[in-house]
């Protein structure tokens, strides 16, 4: 729906886009991004990026803005338009990373409600994500909707080989969602969508700052009428503001797609490494510990549309990742009795969903193959000696190995009326680690739409998490696995309201999932001296959260002021075991209260602040804080200019145990676009 802000009587509806010469988009002389319609984070957005409200079309001649209403949304295996879907999936935009004092991933997580971030060290070198109460392992991360998670551990899960300035927005989707994403989406899924750019240019970016930080980016986009390609990379090192937690970090992504009337197809590559100080990450009886990751990714895609009306959609894929993970629990002392690990991860397969439109709604079935196979020194079953691999840079051999496969036959129905929809699904699944036939994981969506201001929703999904190669296998002097760990198993029900007007929206969601089987890290008695994975029992986790944002602009279009958001999240937990646990280390230690509150506001011309505050508390013995952030901007069409400071305060704060996190940040750096 496009409607003017200056005449908000006059409405006109599309239900259909065209890419002909002639159609409106066309004739508007400027790119229409469509892209999901955003809720968590709430905010304001220009043309360049997709708003957390409502995705805004520029107006650069008479500087009027046209709402786009009718965009897609994930969330489920057939697409719907932002008016259909039954879930309201967050997204954060390009825009408001760019607004942010947000340096990596996690940053820009951190403001989402739902979300928990847990960082051990600057810039998301190592950083734990988990959503809703859950843990770390119990997401799924995507990137451009390919499933990039790594069997071997959650604790890489934040290694991509994109950098912000490559993102286009960042959808995060809570609750179990096994149905839509597969088994391994426990908790919530979070989908990294990246810029395909409608004209060719180059982007240079470079910034640094306080404790030895600096770095770079340059980005290379060649777009014609029918392919688009780019190509990016960059690189950063800092001392990392604390003890040992220096980092040095490089990555390059290579993406594009080619579009017909009845082909789609799309492909990505990248690489990202890094190397890092782990100061005390894995345990207090080591400030020295070190780690080198590398991961590699790549993946091609298609849609096709063999019949008139996109009757029938079929969007086949085929994926491959490789990690590597080099470990010293004390730098240079080499050996596995001396702490020193490595593990090499491969994870491919392939995937196939069709949609099919038809009188009764949408129907979307989809097959997913995925193999997981790891060389390691410590992780999976030992190997004759005559099958051990060489080490890339090591005398040391590759000495075990582990291997599952994973099928996954998802069924989806959609019934979309004009107030009301229905989506409904189940996944039918099969591991081979797990003993017997298929294991059946269903899910029920439902929204009313009573008029233009307000949307109901409800939902109820299970879903599983198999143990990673790490809860299974490690054995160290900080933590010891568990090979007869059985999988987690849940049952999520969720409750929400959106209500939406021109300047003001407000989202309240409320949860709660039953879970059994939950598998944690945790000292058994005050004499323990190793962390132990172990099936803590049943877990009920219960929630409500409440966001806010306020667009005085929208109202008032001189107003310094653009946006105000606020949120607010609480979650309970209750706990039920047979044996006793004296500590937990993931999955009892979790947010009891988060609030975050954002500002953003013109200053002069075209500079802008960006004020970001968080206040959280966790449990298990944590004190709680407040942390404020501020960016200054400098904004123009084709370059941009930035000083920010994060923890404005200097207030010492911990995320995870006793690993301190820096003080005041000061950064400065600056973007330039030039197009070929």
């Amino acid at each position: 729906m496009y409607k003017s802000l200056f005449n908000k009587r006059a409405s006109l509806r599309f239900t259909h886009f065209s890419r002909k010469g002639y159609a409106l988009f066309s004739c508007l002389g400027k790119e229409v991004i469509v892209g999901t319609l955003s809720v968590a984070t709430l905010a304001h957005a220009k043309a360049e990026g997709l708003s957390t409200r409502t995705p805004l079309v520029a107006d650069t001649l008479a500087h009027k803005e046209l709402k786009l209403d009718e965009v897609v949304v994930t969330g489920s295996r057939a697409p719907l338009t932002a008016l259909q879907a039954a879930k309201v999936v967050a997204v954060i935009s390009s825009d408001d990373i760019q607004r942010s004092a947000a340096t990596s991933v996690n940053d820009v997580l951190k403001l989402v409600s739902g979300v928990d971030v847990r960082q051990r060290g600057g810039f998301g070198v190592q950083t734990d994500i988990s959503i809703n109460g859950g843990t770390f392992d119990q997401i799924t991360i995507l990137l451009n909707g390919v499933n990039i998670s790594n069997p071997q551990t959650g604790h890489n899960a934040v290694d991509f080989p994109v950098s912000l300035s490559d993102i286009d927005r960042i959808e995060v989707l809570e609750g179990a969602s096994a149905r839509v994403f597969g088994a391994s989406a426990f908790s919530g899924a979070i989908n990294i969508v990246t810029k395909t750019e409608a004209q060719s240019g180059v982007r240079l970016s470079a910034d640094g700052g306080s404790f030895g930080t600096f770095g770079g980016s340059v980005a290379l986009s060649l777009a014609s009428k029918t392919v688009r390609q780019q190509l990016s990379g960059g690189y950063s090192q800092s001392d990392g503001g604390t003890i040992n937690t220096y980092f040095r970090k490089r990555q390059g992504f290579y993406q594009g797609n080619f579009e017909t009337k009845a082909i789609d197809l799309f492909w990505q590559a990248g690489l990202v490494a890094k190397d890092y100080g782990a100061g005390t990450f894995y345990g207090i009886a080591s400030d020295n510990q070190y780690e080198e990751t590398r991961r590699f990714v790549a993946s091609v895609g298609s849609n096709i549309r063999p019949l008139p009306n996109n009757v029938l959609t079929l969007s086949p894929t085929i994926y491959w990742q490789r990690n590597w993970d080099h470990y010293q629990w004390k730098r240079g002392m080499t050996g596995g009795n001396k702490g020193e690990n490595y593990h090499r991860t491969d994870v491919y397969g392939g995937a196939l969903n069709t949609v099919v439109n038809w009188v009764l709604g949408k129907t979307a079935l989809g097959v997913d193959l995925r193999k997981e196979l790891i060389y390691s020194t410590a992780y999976g079953e030992t190997l004759p000696a005559h099958q051990w691999k060489t080490i890339h840079g090591s005398d040391r051999m590759y000495e075990r190995r582990g291997e599952r496969t994973n099928t996954s036959l998802f069924l989806e129905h959609n019934v979309v009326l004009q107030h009301f929809t229905l989506s409904a699904g189940m996944l039918a699944n099969h591991n081979t680690w797990l003993s017997g036939g298929l294991h059946f994981y269903p899910g029920v969506d439902l929204a009313w739409r009573p008029n233009a201001q307000w949307k109901v929703f409800a939902s109820w999904n299970k879903a599983l998490r198999l143990p990673t190669y790490t809860d299974l296998y490690i054995s160290n002097r900080a933590q010891m696995g568990d090979q007869n760990l059985n999988p987690e198993r849940v049952n999520t029900y969720k409750l929400g309201a959106r209500y939406r007007t021109t300047a003001l929206q407000t989202q309240v969601n409320a949860f709660y999932s039953n879970g059994r089987d939950m598998i944690d890290w945790v000292f058994e008695t005050s004499a323990s001296t190793r962390y132990h994975a172990l099936n803590i029992g049943k877990l009920d986790n219960m929630g409500a959260s409440v966001d806010l944002a306020f667009m005085p602009k929208e109202l008032w279009a001189n107003s310094l002021f653009t946006a105000v958001r606020l949120s607010y999240a609480y979650i309970h937990q209750q706990h039920h075991t047979t044996q006793p646990i004296y500590k937990s280390l993931y999955a009892l230690e979790y947010l009891r209260h988060k609030f975050t509150a954002t500002v953003d506001h013109r200053i002069v011309s075209r500079l802008s602040a960006h004020w970001a505050m968080r206040w959280q508390q966790r449990m298990n013995g944590y004190h709680p804080y407040t942390k404020v952030d501020l960016k200054l901007q400098w904004t123009a069409p084709n370059y941009s200019l930035y000083v920010q400071a994060d923890n404005l305060t200097a207030h010492p704060y911990y995320d995870l145990g006793g690993v301190k996190q820096p003080g005041l940040w000061v950064m400065a750096g600056g973007s330039i676009k030039l197009n070929l």
